[in-house]
Order: C-alpha cells, then sequence, then structure tokens
C-alpha cells in the first residue's frame, strides 16, 4: 500500500465514524424532544398488603402463581441425570 491509500483509508473511515456520530446525535435529540412532548406521570406508589397471598389457590395478590424454582443444587442434579453437562 501506498501512502495515498493510507491517507484515502482513513479518511474514509473518519467520515464513516463522523456519520456515524451524526447519527447518534440526531436520534438523541429525537429521543430527547419525544420525552419532552410526553406527559410527566408521577410514579406509582406501591401499597404494602397484609399478606401477599390470598385464599384464592395460591396466587399472590398479582395473579402470578407463587411456585418455587427448584433450587440450583437440584437443578444441577436432575441435569446430570439427564446427561446433560452444565
Amino acid at each position: 500500500m501506498s501512502a495515498d491509500d493510507n491517507k484515502s483509508t482513513k479518511a474514509e473511515r473518519d467520515a464513516a465514524q463522523q456519520a456515524v456520530l451524526d447519527n447518534m446525535a440526531r436520534l438523541k435529540a429525537l429521543r430527547l424532544a419525544r420525552e419532552a412532548a410526553m406527559p410527566q406521570t408521577a410514579p406509582k406508589k406501591k401499597t404494602a398488603a397484609k399478606s401477599s397471598r390470598t385464599a384464592s389457590g395460591g396466587k399472590t395478590q398479582a395473579g402470578k402463581p407463587t411456585e418455587k424454582s427448584p433450587a440450583l443444587s437440584a437443578w444441577l442434579a436432575e441435569q446430570r441425570k439427564g446427561g446433560f453437562r452444565t
């Protein structure tokens, strides 16, 4: 490679880098403008419940099941039994 090739390659690389930085700045400005235009809402306060369980079959108030995942050691033992290496 000659010195002219190196200069042109560096110039192309610098131009591409500048184009990326310009695009990032443009997108950031658009995001900030969009966020400024959105109405601000107060963060919701979480209320403490007396009990996390309800009488409805082991579900929490959010409606999610309260099943616990198996312990890591139990899961690893099961994987070894099944022939999976971890």
